[in-house]
């Protein structure tokens, strides 16, 4: 399994509706944090969204990553079949194997029924790439499961996010043994859970990776057996801090902190 970072590692830099930064983090931006971190995987989520980009700007960066021996990973949210034709010719042209997708967007929530039809008919046009769906909020990781087993190809399984299956009810422990035979890319993002003072709900924070509740090592050889999952990807949630400016900073340094804990893992 090889460790990469990726636009969610440093979030606020690259920009986040309402607190954009005055110079957000590019491509090139994430590119020179692979170098600085002598990291060798770099996978753009749909925060950078690729099908955006103009053609010269696609090239530029599948010319560089190719020269600093960088493997790049396509994002996108919204999964439409249109969007899984425009993603697998993206993933092409930067020499991508991997298309990870959330299913929902802002305003789109596509039945049960309705993704699955939708993996089936993409299945032609993922020659050579795979589709990892990502488990978030919506739907629970047996649904998940479903819809991979039911579109019936190897091409299709699960980008498994160590925190997003919260917002289901469902901690990662349960899912990763739903998932663990479909997985193909893992999100590492460590969290911690706090009980409010008047003791009547939690919140759930980020923490950089080692420093929170997520036991890397359990989950590991939960997907070991399966040998399916070939890259691992570090995000981070770091609570904002008074000032954007502080907040990057802060980012930056749970970035350094936690590549440190986690490239043991991935000699």
């Amino acid at each position: 399994m090889i460790l990469g970072i990726s636009s969610y590692t440093y979030g606020w830099a690259v920009g986040v509706p309402g607190y954009e930064p005055s110079r957000p983090l590019d491509e090139h931006g994430l590119l020179d944090c692979c170098h600085e971190q002598d990291i060798k995987l770099l996978q753009i989520g749909d925060n950078l969204p690729l099908h955006t980009f103009t053609e010269t700007r696609l090239e530029r960066l599948a010319a560089r990553a190719n020269d600093e021996g960088v493997r790049l990973e396509v994002g996108a949210r919204g999964l439409t079949l249109e969007k899984v034709t425009a993603y697998a010719a993206i993933a092409r042209q930067v020499g991508a194997k991997l298309i990870r997708f959330v299913i929902d967007d802002a305003d789109y929530h596509p039945s049960l029924e309705v993704i699955t039809a939708m993996l089936r008919q993409s299945v032609p046009l993922l020659q050579g790439l795979s589709l990892g769906l990502e488990n978030h909020d919506r739907f629970p990781a047996t649904d998940l499961r479903r819809m991979v087993e039911e579109a019936g190809s190897d091409r299709i399984g699960v980008c498994l996010d160590t925190a997003n299956s919260l917002g289901a009810g469902e901690g990662i422990r349960a899912v990763s043994e739903v998932l663990a035979p479909f997985t193909l890319n893992l999100h590492i993002k460590d969290f911690h859970v706090d009980r409010l003072p008047y003791k009547m709900g939690f919140t759930v924070t980020g923490r950089p990776a080692g420093g929170g509740m997520l036991n890397l090592s359990s989950l590991l050889k939960t997907l070991k057996p399966y040998d399916r999952c070939e890259t691992a990807i570090l995000e981070l949630w770091p609570p904002p801090e008074l000032d954007l400016n502080a907040t990057i900073k802060k980012e930056a340094a749970w970035a350094v902190q936690s590549l440190e804990y986690l490239k043991p893992y991935f000699p």
